[in-house]
């Protein structure tokens, strides 16, 4: 009766070890973006830090902005043209910092000054998740957008740093 305790446990910890291969596998194969609204998970560090227009990001600004879509639309008419960079914003995982463009009312480019490096993994979920929340702002012409799945905080990181260069361009 032993032997075969053994032998099952170590076939279902084969098991376990190969599902869990398995789904590690398809996460790098895929992200995509997911149906939950986005919500802010790292903590804003304390530097401040210039940009191509001369101003400068607030150095004790620690906070998430918040609101909704039309909200930013509606700010966005007042909005001086200019690269605004925003926070860098520090994760677990390195830190995150976004610039962004506006022109003519409109914001038409976001630039990731800085994304993760604190390992190869997250290097690689970072470029992966950054066209896509570069391509959601611009589409949306907001910071409220949804997060990448499978790219939470960066996700949260990088939204959170763009929020903050547009509250500079006075979105």
């Amino acid at each position: 009766m032993r032997t075969r305790a053994k032998v099952a446990s170590v076939l279902s910890s084969v098991a376990v070890l190969v599902l869990g291969w398995e789904l590690g596998a398809q996460a790098t194969q895929s992200i995509t973006i997911s149906h939950t609204a986005s919500s802010s998970g790292g903590t804003s560090s304390s530097s401040g830090s210039g940009d191509a227009t001369g101003s400068t990001t607030p150095s004790d600004s620690a906070g998430t902005s918040t609101g909704s879509a039309d909200s930013s639309s509606a700010a966005s008419s007042s909005a001086a043209d200019g690269t605004y960079t925003g926070d860098s914003v520090q994760t677990r995982y390195g830190s995150v910092q976004v610039a962004v463009t506006v022109s003519g009312g409109a914001i038409t480019e976001v630039t990731a000054v800085h994304l993760t490096d604190a390992e190869q993994r997250s290097v690689q979920i970072s470029d992966s998740a950054a066209p896509i929340l570069r391509s959601e702002i611009l589409q949306a012409q907001s910071a409220h957008v949804t997060t990448v799945s499978r790219a939470t905080v960066t996700s949260d990181a990088y939204l959170e740093s763009a929020a903050t260069a547009l509250a500079q361009a006075g979105w």
